[in-house]
């Protein structure tokens, strides 16, 4: 399957998608905030990376700008989680380059077939 990374600062969701996405087989990289998921993300080169928008250190859109810029990782996917629906937000996070977004509060089932989308389209 998929190497995953994911970076949440609330530990309950971390290790909620964790277990989501090990369960159905992906290997899982999780990371407490932006500054080390981005070193995760050029260490580790997963092939989809899930951002929190709101986190310590450098926040989702600071981590994906920084994906984006490098060569060696602007191709791996960034799906964004989002508690803000409908908000100016949106357009920040497609702006940063990022492929998608999901909503929190989200069902695990939801969750990987959203994760199984993206990476069938790349």
């Amino acid at each position: 399957m998929a190497r995953i990374l994911i970076a949440e600062d609330q530990k309950d969701i971390r290790d909620l998608v964790t277990l989501t996405l090990e369960y159905v087989g992906h290997e899982v990289l999780a990371s407490p905030n932006g500054e080390d998921a981005l070193k995760k993300a050029i260490a580790h080169r997963p092939d989809l990376i899930l951002l929190d928008m709101h986190m310590p250190k450098m926040d989702g859109l600071e981590v994906c700008y920084a994906l984006k810029a490098n060569p060696d990782l602007q191709h791996i996917p960034v799906i964004f989680f989002t508690g803000d629906s409908g908000t100016p937000e949106y357009d920040a996070i497609y702006d940063a380059g990022a492929s998608g977004l999901i909503e929190k509060p989200f069902a695990p089932d939801d969750l990987i077939s959203k994760v199984a989308s993206y990476l069938s389209k790349h």
